[in-house]
């Protein structure tokens, strides 16, 4: 099963529009119409509609950082799926390890949030993935499976081959540690295992991202192993050079 690659930069609390708008300008000449990786950017709230008028025609997903499932309401400081699809995103992230440290999003909101794009037309990047203390306590797969469970609760096949997933051990992302490729491949293998006791040959289909540290120097090497389709990318997404060269990968 032949799955295109996609290679996702979550800018996260950075970029002004006028910043935003620069990268985007040196990233358009290397990662248009590329039919060999899918390319999605992910910029701040404040800066997606700009970003989103430059990557128009050019075949760039844009992805919000997060939403909100309900579709309007009282809710001060949120933004609804279909803001988003107003604004030309194409992607969401869902459930990022940030998400869930900081603000206590649970597995039941963030089942949610995964509806509410779906219908809404937008593809979620669902992040899943365990902490330091998880893996050195042996229950990586046990965190990760519960994530996915919760997740995914109530899904049909169909709903779940509409999703991208994304690995992120939580102890690799911005901290320079990286997982290894053995290690990483391990645990995408078991992300398509579950995935296929759940929905049958549609996992073959679904996209499993790799995030924690990914830079132009390990990139090649983790995308290498079987499982791994891609990448969701923190600081290297920050410049224009850095994330050129992971999008070349296979270069």
């Amino acid at each position: 099963m032949s799955r295109i690659p996609i290679i996702a930069g979550n800018w996260k609390m950075h970029m002004t529009v006028p910043e935003a708008a620069a990268l985007v300008d040196g990233l358009l000449p290397g990662c248009s119409g590329r039919k060999d990786v899918e390319v999605i950017l992910g910029p701040a709230f404040t800066a997606l509609h700009a970003v989103c008028a430059k990557v128009t025609g050019t075949g760039i997903g844009v992805a919000a950082q997060n939403m909100y499932h309900e579709p309007k309401g009282a809710f001060t400081g949120e933004v609804s799926p279909g803001m988003l699809k107003d604004a030309g995103c194409t992607h969401v992230l869902v459930g990022h390890s940030e998400r869930r440290q900081y603000f206590g999003e649970t597995d039941a909101l963030l089942n949610k949030k995964l509806v509410a794009a779906l219908e809404n037309g937008i593809i979620p990047i669902f992040c899943i993935g365990e902490t330091l203390d998880e893996r050195e306590s042996d229950r990586a797969f046990e965190v990760i499976g519960k994530q996915m469970d919760g997740g995914l609760e109530g899904f049909s096949a169909e709903q779940a081959g509409k999703i991208v997933v994304a690995y992120e051990p939580v102890w690799a992302i911005g901290t320079g540690r990286t997982a290894t490729p053995e290690q990483a491949q391990e645990v995408h293998a078991f992300i398509r295992g579950r995935l296929n006791e759940r929905f049958g040959g549609m996992a073959a289909t679904i996209r499993i991202l790799y995030g924690g540290s990914v830079k132009p120097d390990n990139v090649k090497d983790l995308m290498s192993r079987e499982d791994i389709d891609g990448a969701l990318v923190g600081g290297a997404a920050l410049k224009a050079d850095s994330f050129q060269a992971l999008v070349d990968f296979n270069k």
